[in-house]
């Protein structure tokens, strides 16, 4: 397809295409004369992906790297999928602020779950200041809550890998949209059962409301 039909099937404009050709995290179309270029169903494939990505927050630099896991994922399947899982935010305050030899809150909550703690892994950081700032706001991770979200998140995982495709490079790609793009519709229905529950709870024993005449 020509470019024109690239940004009709992406809806992606055509000066944003040429800005993601620049920094390569769009791959170059095939050329088929000194000014054009034929393109195809992967370049289609790859803008929703960069689209998605930066929906989500992901800088340009993020998703370059995040391209490249998926262009050459590698051997190692676990390591590139951690590689890739780090390009997400949220991130640091600075390079290298959040690393340390232990994350205590994160290894007592792995720990208790029977999970695999592995400080290396980059969502450990992520939960170690997530446990953090529960704490300084007063609403620390008890044993009764790591043990309900840690059972519901776990059966969510196991379902989302056992969709996950064993070809290496769309294994990355899936990994990488399913965390960006389903942990808000993870939040958002968190959110519609608390409204659910209040209606049941609250508003079950509440007068009608009567018309005043």
């Amino acid at each position: 397809m020509r470019v024109s039909e690239l940004v009709e099937r992406s809806g992606v404009p055509l000066a944003t295409i040429k800005y993601y050709l620049r920094e390569g995290v769009l791959m170059p179309g095939e050329s088929t004369s000194a000014t054009q270029s034929r393109y195809g169903d992967q370049h289609v494939q790859r803008l929703a992906l960069i689209k998605a990505l930066a929906g989500a927050g992901l800088p340009i630099h993020k998703i370059r790297a995040v391209a490249a896991l998926v262009d050459e994922p590698g051997d190692d399947l676990y390591t590139t999928l951690g590689r890739a899982i780090a390009m997400l935010p949220p991130y640091p305050d600075g390079e290298g602020a959040d690393r340390g030899p232990d994350y205590p809150r994160a290894r007592r909550v792995l720990e208790r779950l029977g999970q695999v703690y592995d400080p290396e892994f980059p969502a450990v950081a992520q939960l170690e200041r997530a446990l953090k700032a529960v704490e300084e706001v007063g609403i620390p991770m008890t044993d009764e809550r790591i043990d309900a979200y840690g059972r519901h998140i776990m059966g969510i995982a196991r379902m989302e890998l056992g969709l996950m495709p064993t070809d290496s490079a769309a294994a990355v790609e899936y990994a990488v949209l399913g965390t960006a793009v389903y942990e808000p519709v993870i939040a958002a229905m968190r959110r519609v059962a608390y409204q659910d529950l209040a209606t049941r709870i609250f508003l079950q024993d509440m007068p009608e409301t009567r018309e005043e005449h």
